[in-house]
């Protein structure tokens, strides 16, 4: 059984964040919510924030900026919508099948903050929703990167 500890090995871990833009103000949110939950778990963790135009655009810089060697855990937000032009599932399982391939190529953790919900219509009460969805979602990215780093991996997996 793995062991977790409730401190992070590193006593200042790197974060990559990296945001797509198609409803930036939405997905924003995400960032807010990372951030104020690391602030809680490990305020002396550094995240470093990039931007790209959309989702799709978002596993191949966050393999680029694992393999530089700087950070400890990149995490990705996005929301991919339907808009009615193609099939929206399509480009949200090509993000999380590409993270989770640059994860498995670098060892360097990915966490996806991308939602693909089934209806989204440009309405208030839609924006609402999912603008406090984000924070929330968010804030789960950050404990998830939290209990990640703080895994102490047996001698065996690590030799």
């Amino acid at each position: 059984m793995t062991n977790m500890t409730s401190n992070f090995q590193k006593s200042s871990p790197r974060i990559a964040f990296i945001r797509a833009r198609w409803h930036a103000d939405i997905v924003d949110q995400a960032h807010t919510g990372f951030c104020a939950q690391m602030d809680d778990l490990a305020p002396s963790a550094n995240t470093d924030v990039y931007n790209v135009p959309g989702a799709f655009e978002a596993p191949l810089l966050a393999k680029r900026l694992a393999k530089t060697g700087k950070y400890d855990a990149v995490v990705v937000a996005a929301l991919v919508v339907d808009g009615g032009i193609y099939r929206h599932d399509f480009v949200a399982d090509a993000v999380v099948s590409g993270l989770m391939q640059a994860q498995l190529e670098t060892e360097i953790p990915m966490f996806s903050v991308s939602l693909t919900p089934h209806h989204f219509h440009n309405t208030d009460d839609h924006i609402k929703y999912f603008t406090e969805h984000f924070v929330k979602k968010g804030a789960e990215a950050a404990n998830a990167v939290a209990q990640i780093l703080a895994m102490e991996l047996p001698e065996a997996v690590t030799a």
